[in-house]
């Protein structure tokens, strides 16, 4: 499956996934689990949550073929073991897929990862056309179709009751059935990066495809948790109340990842449509600027004169030197703030902490990033104060953007 900046293409048996947005691209690559090759330039990792799924496909696979070849006994199991790796082998290539064509545009891919429910594919760009997003998002289908056609032509060289047999029976049919899914239309599935794409298309605008997506993703959500055990009990097979059990659990748990991908997409697709208007100086907050030996409750006075939300300490020279933390403020009580000065509630002005008045959108994202601090003095081009920003007013007006308010 696939996403935008920062974006996860996902691909899970029977397939889906999330996307959430990734780090910046200037941060160093996280460690993510057992480093399996870096095919193409981009890291592979295994997670541990891999061998929790494969332990699973192990264990239900190993109790079917007791039924189809009974004669293998406890061997069974490590078929089902081999099953469980070339399945994953077979989503590999399909994340391949989606980073070959990745590169292939100057997107960007960040890793893969090998997980629970699949794989994911951290592709750092946006696609710049809907055609460009289309074939991103089909390539993957498109190859599970392919490998589903090369396990059918393998299996009319075997017999079908053996263990080539069942481990290519298996495997055909599996992939067909990640295609399958993975063609259907909301997100985060590739079928629903494919609908953005055509609407985006039509429309012209990015923003209505992702919602239309992102709803029919919700919706396919919902028929995942009811469908999926009707199904099961449907087939008309005897089934235990484990197997049951088993059947509802994936169902709610593929439905939720289905859900949040949905709901990820969605708000990564508000943010980056907010994150233009972001603009640090309509942020920033009027300041006082005061000495460090002020006593607090007489800083806060003359804030209230100037209607002033913030405290910026200066030296004898009116140069700034710290900014007194919110925070610290409210932590001292009134009775003590005149005898507590504001120097004790500062932090010193290190250069991350001077953010120019025009930074705008991701610019403005990645400053914030690079300095974690819970206030940033504001500065004009020549150098004079303009404010202060106050990290939460930041990420207010971010969260009021992804809620679409």
């Amino acid at each position: 499956m696939s996403d935008s900046r920062g974006r996860q293409t996902s691909d899970q048996p029977p397939h889906s996934g999330g996307a959430q947005p990734g780090p910046p691209p200037e941060e160093p690559e996280r460690r993510s689990g057992i480093l399996m090759g870096r095919p193409f330039g981009v890291p592979i990792y295994v997670t541990p949550s891999w061998f929790v799924i494969a332990a699973l496909i192990t264990w239900v696979f190993g109790g079917q073929l007791d039924r189809v070849l009974p004669g293998l006994g406890a061997a069974r199991y490590l078929v089902a073991f081999s099953f469980a790796v070339a399945f994953y082998g077979s989503v590999l290539v399909h994340e391949l897929a989606h980073t070959v064509v990745a590169l292939r545009y100057r997107l960007g891919v960040r890793r893969i990862q090998l997980q629970f429910f699949g794989g994911v594919s951290e592709i750092e760009n946006e696609a710049e056309t809907p055609w460009r997003e289309f074939w991103l998002a089909f390539v993957g289908p498109l190859l599970s179709l392919a490998l589903g056609g090369l396990f059918y032509l393998a299996l009319q060289a075997v017999e079908l009751s053996t263990v080539p047999g069942v481990l290519l029976t298996g495997l055909m049919v599996s992939n067909l059935v990640v295609a399958a899914f993975n063609l259907l239309p909301g997100l985060p599935l590739d079928g629903g990066r494919m609908l953005r794409a055509v609407v985006w298309g039509v429309t012209g605008k990015p923003m209505s495809g992702t919602v239309a997506a992102a709803w029919i993703g919700r919706a396919l959500a919902i028929a995942v948790l009811i469908g999926l055990p009707l199904l099961s009990a449907a087939r008309g097979v005897e089934r235990s109340s484990t197997d049951t059990l088993v059947d509802a659990v994936l169902a709610a748990v593929l439905a939720a990842i289905i859900w949040n991908g949905a709901g990820g997409s969605l708000r990564n697709a508000r943010l980056k449509e907010a994150l233009p208007g972001l603009r640090l100086r309509d942020l920033a907050r009027r300041a006082v600027e005061v000495t460090a030996d002020t006593p607090l409750g007489e800083a806060l006075r003359q804030a209230r004169e100037a209607r002033a939300g913030a405290l910026v300490v200066v030296d004898g020279r009116g140069e700034p030197v710290g900014l007194v933390r919110e925070s610290a403020v409210r932590a001292v009580p009134e009775h003590r703030r005149p005898w507590v000065a504001v120097g004790a509630l500062a932090r010193d002005l290190e250069p991350g902490l001077r953010l120019a008045a025009d930074l705008t959108g991701e610019d403005l994202l990645r400053a914030v990033r690079a300095t974690p601090a819970g206030e940033y003095l504001v500065v004009e081009a020549d150098g004079r104060v303009y404010g202060v920003a106050a990290l939460t007013d930041i990420e207010q007006r971010l969260t009021a953007a992804v809620a679409g308010r």
